[in-house]
């Protein structure tokens, strides 16, 4: 039998600030809300843009440093996986719901938020300092004759 998955990668923008919640085992879990337009043609023929809206689960570590970092309007991308769960309502109703689980989440900037970031995987947080060496860090090489480079 093949192996199956169910993948999701997507670009969009906060639709909240997120909610980071401690669960009795310790662990941190943040819920974001993202919306992704798709572009389609009304009754009329005119593009519109339609939202579509996703619920993100990020947990541990990356979970905490989006909930400091991010806030509504800024643009993320997220990749994960494709997680249905299911639970009876206080009043007894059966619920669910099919959430995308965060394996990573890239802080684009944008938005209300402003903020640039990089991979949630290293640093969470955006960088004060520049990641490139200023020019006086570069020093000439010296390759003595060039005709001895293999290439």
């Amino acid at each position: 039998m093949a192996r199956s998955f169910a993948k999701a990668q997507l670009v969009g923008n906060l639709t909240r600030d997120p909610e980071l919640k401690q669960l009795p085992s310790g662990n941190s879990l943040c819920q974001l809300g993202v919306a992704v337009n798709t572009r389609q043609k009304d009754a009329s023929g005119q593009w519109v843009d339609k939202p579509n809206y996703f619920d993100v689960v990020v947990w541990g570590a990356q979970g905490e440093a989006c909930a400091r970092y991010l806030t509504k309007g800024q643009q993320v991308a997220v990749d994960g996986r494709l997680s249905y769960r299911s639970w009876e309502s206080q009043d007894g109703s059966k619920r669910s719901k099919i959430e995308i689980v965060a394996d990573e989440v890239v802080f684009m900037g944008g938005g209300q938020g402003g903020q640039g970031g990089g991979s949630d995987r290293g640093s969470h947080a955006p960088s004060q300092k520049s990641d490139v060496a200023p020019a006086d860090d570069f020093q000439d090489i010296d390759f003595g004759d060039e005709d001895d480079i293999p290439f």
